[in-house]
């Protein structure tokens, strides 16, 4: 027998599957999407576009933003005790109701 792939999107059947009515691409207003340093957002895993996403262990993570990296943000959450960073492209990410704008 061949040995089965381990790979970043191996056995994904399940949760990288879309239902019949979100198929495709997002709209090119979640690519752009801005965040500022002190806001809340979750992870939230955009199966179409595989740049920039975190590993799916992450998804439906909370976080605070804490910087940009390119195009990218840099989010933290603790972790057991741990504090712990990830780097996301904004499709990835979706704002926690209610924060927008509170750190103004």
């Amino acid at each position: 027998m061949v040995k089965s792939s381990k790979g970043f999107r191996s056995r994904s059947r399940g949760w990288s599957t879309k239902h019949v009515r979100e198929k495709g691409s997002p709209p090119v207003s979640r690519f752009l999407r801005e965040f500022a340093v002190g806001d809340r957002v979750t992870v939230r895993l955009e199966s179409s576009d595989p740049h920039g996403m975190p590993h799916p262990r992450y998804q439906g993570r909370t976080c605070t933003v804490v910087g940009k990296s390119g195009r990218a943000y840099v989010v933290e959450f603790m972790d057991g005790g741990r504090r712990k960073q990830l780097v996301a492209n904004p499709v990835h990410l979706w704002p926690v109701a209610g924060t927008e704008g509170a750190h103004a």
